[in-house]
């Protein structure tokens, strides 16, 4: 069984419709998979800072366990209590940590979608597309 697809004398046997059908559709499928690539690494890029943020955070959590050893050892002698000292130490640290680690986390959430929304709806408009060539 052969078709007409072109001018006279060009005709494709359904073998090879098929087969074109075929190399056609691998190729849609390598192309949308390389959109949804490119997709997840510009997210993961924005996704970066976030996590410098965070980071940056925890090591100053570790400071405030130094300042906090530091701050009982040099306010010994001083006019305050010991414990006020340590308090107003760890509580200013606290505060920078805390403020550090919701920047992270706010730019973290920002930068993460759920899915790849551009190469989700290009899947979609192909299926409709093969779809409505197979009924028409």
């Amino acid at each position: 069984m052969t078709t007409q697809s072109g001018p006279p004398g060009d005709e494709k046997s359904l073998g090879q419709l098929v087969s074109e059908l075929s190399e056609q559709g691998a190729r849609l499928v390598r192309a949308e998979i390389d959109l949804a690539k490119a997709e997840i690494t510009g997210r993961v890029q924005k996704l970066g800072l976030g996590a410098a943020l965070v980071a940056a955070g925890a090591l100053l959590g570790l400071y405030l366990l130094g300042a906090g050893i530091a701050t009982v050892i040099i306010v010994l002698d001083l006019w305050l209590d010991l414990w006020l000292a340590a308090l107003i130490v760890c509580v200013l640290l606290l505060v920078v940590i805390a403020i550090l680690v919701l920047l992270g986390i706010k730019r973290i959430k920002a930068g993460a979608p759920p899915t790849p929304a551009r190469a989700i709806d290009n899947v979609q408009q192909d299926i409709a597309a093969v779809k409505a060539g197979f009924t028409a």
